[in-house]
Formats: C-alpha cells, sequence, structure tokens
C-alpha cells in the first residue's frame, strides 16, 4: 500500500473538529453546548435536566450504552457532545477494570490500564469523528496553587487531562469580564487553550439573545473557515515562493527585475528580499527617486555611444584603395 501523501501545494481541508470547553460551575457549559448545530448530548454527568433550551440526551449508566454506537444512530446529528469528558472517562475506566481485573490494583487502573484507557478513549473520539461529527467535550475546572498564582486545570483523575488535551484541536474556558460571559480560546500561564483559528476571545450572548441559540454552532463554523483560509493562504503564498524562485534565476536586464517589484511587495519580506537578492547578483543599483533599479553597465554603454561622433558619407576619410584609383 503506497502512501497517501498531501502535497505542500494541497489544502487540507478541516471538516470536523474536537473542541473542549471548561469552566468553574454554573457558567453554562451544558447549555452553550446545546447551541452546537444539531447536538447529541451523551450525559454521563447527569446534569442535563439543568441546561438552558436542552435538545436530545444519552443518559449515560455504562460505558456499554454507547460503546456499540454506529452511523446510523447519529445520522441526525452533526455534533456530539460528551458531557463531562472527566465523568466519561471514569465510566470507560470502570469497564476496562469490569473485562479485565488484571489492569487494576486497589480498585483504580493500574499503568497498563491507563495506557488501555487512552487507547480506548482515542479510538472512541476518531470513531465519532469517522461519522463526520464535530465532538464537544465539556470539563469541569479546578484550581492548584503554585506560588502566588493560581493555575486553571481540568478537573479530570489521573493522567486522564493529558488525553484530553492531546485530543482537543480547540480549547477554550468561559470566563467573567465586566458581567458578561466570554469564551477565552488563548493560552495563558495559569490556564489551558488551543486557538488554531486566532479567534482570542468573544462575548457569549445572554439566552434570551436571539444569537444564542446558534452560539456554539456560529463559533465552531467561524473556526473551520479560519482554519481552511489560513490552509489556502499558505498554498497560494508557496505558490508565490516558487514562482519567483523559478524566474529570478532567469530574469537578466533591469526592467524584468524592476517588472516584479510590484508583485514582490505584495507578496511580502522574503520574497523581496529574494528579489534584492537577484538585482545585486546582476550588479543593479537600486534608484530611491524612481524606485527601481538600474544597470550601471547599460548607462555607461549609453554614455560612450553619445561620444562617439556620427560621421557623414562626406566626411568618411578615404581608405588607401580609394586614393589608388
Amino acid at each position: 500500500m503506497t502512501l497517501k501523501i498531501t502535497k505542500s501545494d494541497e489544502v487540507i481541508e478541516v471538516k470536523n473538529l474536537c473542541v473542549t470547553i471548561y469552566s468553574q460551575p454554573g457558567l453554562g457549559k451544558t447549555s452553550l453546548a446545546f447551541t452546537a448545530s444539531r447536538p447529541l448530548l451523551l450525559d454521563f454527568d447527569k446534569g442535563a435536566h439543568r441546561a438552558v433550551d436542552r435538545k436530545d440526551v444519552v443518559q449515560v449508566e455504562d460505558w456499554r450504552d454507547v460503546a456499540g454506537i454506529s452511523a446510523g444512530d447519529l445520522a441526525a446529528y452533526d455534533t456530539i457532545v460528551i458531557d463531562t469528558v472527566g465523568k466519561a472517562l471514569d465510566t470507560l475506566s470502570a469497564d476496562i477494570i469490569r473485562a479485565n481485573s488484571k489492569l487494576s490494583y486497589g480498585g483504580a487502573l493500574n499503568q497498563q490500564g491507563w495506557g488501555q484507557l487512552g487507547v480506548r478513549f482515542s479510538a472512541f473520539l476518531k470513531l465519532l469523528r469517522s461519522f463526520g461529527k464535530d465532538v464537544v467535550l465539556i470539563s469541569h475546572m479546578d484550581e492548584k496553587a503554585d506560588g502566588d498564582a493560581i493555575k486553571e486545570r481540568l478537573k479530570i483523575s489521573g493522567g486522564s487531562k493529558d488525553l484530553v488535551l492531546t485530543d482537543s484541536d480547540v480549547i477554550a474556558r468561559i470566563s467573567i469580564y465586566n458581567r458578561e460571559r466570554h469564551l477565552i480560546f488563548s493560552p495563558t500561564e495559569t490556564s489551558f487553550g488551543k486557538d488554531p483559528a486566532n479567534i482570542g476571545a468573544m462575548p457569549i450572548p445572554e439566552a434570551s439573545a436571539e444569537t444564542y441559540a446558534t452560539c456554539l454552532s456560529d463559533i465552531i463554523t467561524q473556526i473551520k473557515e479560519g482554519m481552511n483560509a489560513l490552509s489556502e493562504e499558505q498554498v497560494q503564498r508557496k505558490a508565490e515562493i516558487d514562482w519567483f524562485a523559478t524566474k529570478l534565476p532567469e530574469m537578466t536586464s533591469a526592467e524584468e527585475i524592476n517588472g516584479v517589484l510590484g508583485r514582490a511587495k505584495k507578496a511580502g519580506k522574503d520574497i523581496q528580499k529574494m528579489v534584492v537578492a537577484r538585482a545585486k547578483e546582476l550588479g543593479f543599483d537600486f534608484d530611491p527617486e524612481a524606485r527601481e533599479y538600474v544597470d550601471p553597465s547599460a548607462a555607461l554603454a549609453d554614455e560612450l555611444d553619445d561620444e562617439i561622433p556620427e560621421f557623414d558619407d562626406a566626411d568618411e576619410p578615404e581608405s588607401p584603395a580609394m586614393a589608388a584609383e
């Protein structure tokens, strides 16, 4: 089987995302999750009844309730919400121990059990995404003192937190500023974040606002568009760099170099440096007043041409052969 290689000049389209949202209790994580596109919530935390405008829910008592999930089960949904991911991992841990007690010690997972947990949880997320679904992971927040600083942490037992951080494309926290809730994507020294679309932060509308009903759906769409636009921009930039890398060595005149100055300026500093390097290699000087390159050797040739007099036919000296006649 040959490798399926995506070339540097090909776009990698982002079709679905794994988004983790965390915060302190009571800030509306579950309610926000229900504003995703056609959501189905897997309720491990037994708290869906508290959400604003609750949508469809699966109340999970045992991992076997979701282990056999299929594409047909999810055909009517675009987004699968796991609430909370900490409780989901606890439920999966219990299933691992039930199936094989050798993977536990004192009622908790041993080292091999933790490895099994990571493999099975990642496989479950990949399964959901293979169905073409976005996945939203909800997590409570924990705080840990680190000297004078208070660091925010996902409230997930053991090393399971690393599984979530690794598998998430986007991580955002809900915080309150000026009495308004905001979704913060940027990481800080004291909090987690993944912001692939460079959103930074955005306010969360009040539940009574018209825009709230599709809030998370709109955010996920914006992130996908941002990531895909970035990919397209990278492809276009790569194509521009390749064009200059090919064409500049073929240019030998100041006119040719001057003809691409405007294009190079639009392309960016690195490509401008390529043009400057080629001009220096050809020995051209930059005229700051004319804002273009000149060829000193061509200018010297023009001066020499000016010094050579133009002879009329009557002024031509006789050759020795003509004198002999």
